[in-house]
């Protein structure tokens, strides 16, 4: 069985590697970076879903269901109104200024400061996130799979960052557009099939599943306590900024959006996504729901991000155990894929600032994005050693805590720029990096002392809201109304 896992992997590993040649050719920096803007809206739509969900979604949500119920309903009915924003209000914005780092909105708007500010946050927001999700995945080949092939963690990691650089390092978004499509789809067949046969093994139809679960107090959906981290309201409104902060402002993103030849198309992308999206989440829980059942009754006593992976390697028949790495490893590359090409074009042409520079050749260019892209590999590799140390129970909360931190000031900075006139003195916009900086301070060390501040009140996702408002007062005080 491990032997065949392993040639499946490189099977597929090949064929992605064949996706990535054809569509390299001829590539060049523009290609890397938005794809020639010549993507075809239902492609990106397709393939941002694999990118979106990634391997958290895969082992995570359904793990969460035996616990929390379908409480992510609150989180994803904010996700559909945050979707809407973003094609209703960031997409015109970032096509009427043709841009190709949307953080040089921020530049226009705000001055330097705000727009490294802006780029920085991203850059460390995406590397520990998709480092993040790429060892959640890691991590679940590692125990399921090459473990019994007596093949250490830190050589896992290695072989499968290599396989990322090597089909990203020429084509880019180019490349992405394809390979996240055939990834997402690979990753959709897994979850079908495991939700047949769960109903089999249960003597269930998707009607009777529904209601064994509901049975079973597996469906609650609505948290009215509001000093609960996951009260409706809280969670509500979280997903909308979830999804601005971490769509709408976030370069890997945007970057497969603006790809897309013409503002229609890529508003039409967006919104099939948001419904795509939806249903997908929605049957990922019903998964979890099942997952549930069938552990219960077969004795076994487990939730989280170990449900999905003990049920489908101590009692799925060998064809879904491949069919499990398969979907496995079609969350874990888009997630890891787009987050190395996009920190790559973020940090060339917002840090380095090629965008700004006329004395660098297209062989420079090249060879300064190839350096980068090696270095963020490296990076990645480093982190997800360091989250094996570290070993968190559930990776999708500590990403979610990650995002409250890192994300909030991106938020702050252009709510600022879009909800206000107010411009920044040439001698303030020194001290937007400051401002950016002590948001997340302030976050944290209300975290720390909620207890003493709140009362029985905790904080939840909503910490990426309250991280936004602090940057967002921050800039208002060292700024003065427009003239």
């Amino acid at each position: 069985m491990s032997v065949i896992s392993l040639f499946i992997l490189l099977l597929y590993f090949a064929v992605l590697m064949g996706v990535a040649w054809h569509t390299a050719r001829h590539a060049s920096n523009q290609s890397f970076f938005i794809g020639n803007r010549r993507s075809h809206w239902l492609l990106v739509a397709v393939g941002m879903v694999g990118t979106t969900l990634s391997g958290v979604t895969f082992i995570s949500v359904p793990g969460m269901v035996g616990r929390e119920g379908y409480a992510y309903l609150q989180v994803m009915a904010g996700y559909v109104v945050g979707y809407v924003l973003v094609a209703g209000v960031l997409l015109p914005l970032y096509y009427r200024m043709q841009l190709t780092s949307i953080y040089q909105y921020l530049a226009q708007r705000l001055g330097q400061g705000a727009y490294l500010s802006g780029a920085g946050c991203f850059i460390v927001a995406r590397t520990l996130s998709g480092s993040a999700r790429l060892y959640l995945v890691v991590n679940i080949l590692q125990a399921t799979l090459l473990d019994s092939l007596h093949v250490p963690f830190w050589l896992t990691a290695s072989a499968i960052l290599l396989m990322i650089l090597l089909y990203t390092y020429q084509g880019g978004v180019k490349t992405l557009v394809w390979t996240d499509t055939l990834q997402t789809l690979g990753m959709l067949l897994a979850v079908v099939a495991c939700v047949h046969w769960l109903l089999g093994q249960l003597d269930l139809d998707v009607a009777a599943g529904w209601a064994a679960q509901e049975s079973a107090g597996l469906t609650r959906m609505f948290n009215l306590h509001v000093d609960s981290p996951g009260y409706f309201w809280k969670q509500f409104l979280a997903g909308i900024f979830i999804v601005l902060a971490m769509t709408g402002m976030d370069q890997e993103i945007m970057q497969k959006n603006i790809s897309v030849a013409t503002l229609r198309d890529a508003q039409k992308n967006m919104l099939l996504l948001t419904v795509v999206l939806s249903g997908v989440l929605l049957l990922f829980m019903f998964l979890g729901g099942l997952l549930s059942l069938y552990a219960r009754s077969a004795g076994m006593d487990l939730s989280g991000d170990k449900l999905f992976p003990a049920v489908v390697m101590q009692h799925m028949p060998v064809a879904l155990q491949l069919l499990f790495f398969l979907g496995l490893v079609s969350a874990l590359f888009p997630s890891a894929d787009g987050a190395m090409t996009a920190l790559t074009a973020s940090f060339c042409l917002d840090i380095l600032g090629w965008q700004r520079r006329s004395d660098l050749s297209e062989a420079r260019q090249l060879r300064q994005r190839h350096c980068v892209h090696l270095g963020f590999c490296a990076l990645f590799l480093v982190l997800v050693l360091l989250f094996r140390w570290l070993d968190n129970p559930s990776m999708i909360g500590l990403i979610l805590k990650l995002t409250g931190y890192t994300y909030g000031p991106i938020l702050g900075l252009f709510a600022f720029g879009l909800l206000t006139t107010r411009t920044l003195h040439h001698r303030t916009r020194y001290a937007v990096p400051l401002v950016a900086l002590a948001g997340p301070l302030l976050c944290y060390l209300l975290e720390l002392n909620q207890a003493a501040l709140f009362g029985s009140y905790r904080m939840g996702l909503e910490l990426l809201i309250v991280n936004g408002l602090l940057v967002f007062a921050g800039l208002w005080a060292i700024s003065r109304p427009a003239r």
